[in-house]
């Protein structure tokens, strides 16, 4: 069971993760669909497993260190992980409602 500073830190680092824009699409990457998981350790250790819109992102080496360092100064986290996955790979359907209606896709 998540502790309340787990789930305090959890909101925070999605806020963050709402802050980051794939270079491309202007839509961040929480909306995009990009992020696959958060957890957060009772210590305050933070695993995002994510991807990006293509495999030949422009960003593909830029933008998890950009998301690495931004966690890195939310309170309480001691540490980050970001775990670039390819599988499943990303589509538009990941999109939430919110990214669709914003690139006029509904």
């Amino acid at each position: 069971m998540e502790s309340i500073n787990e789930t305090i830190i959890e909101a925070q680092v999605i806020e963050v993760l709402r802050s980051c824009y794939d270079p491309e699409i202007p839509v961040n990457i929480y909306e995009m669909g990009l992020i696959y998981d958060v957890k957060v350790a009772p210590e305050g250790a933070v695993t995002i497993q994510m991807t990006l819109t293509s495999p030949h992102c422009p960003a593909a080496q830029s933008m998890p260190a950009e998301i690495e360092s931004k966690l890195r100064a939310v309170p309480g986290v001691s540490d980050v992980s970001i775990d670039l996955v390819w599988e499943p790979p990303w589509e538009p359907s990941k999109m939430s409602e919110a990214a669709r209606l914003q690139l006029g896709m509904m």
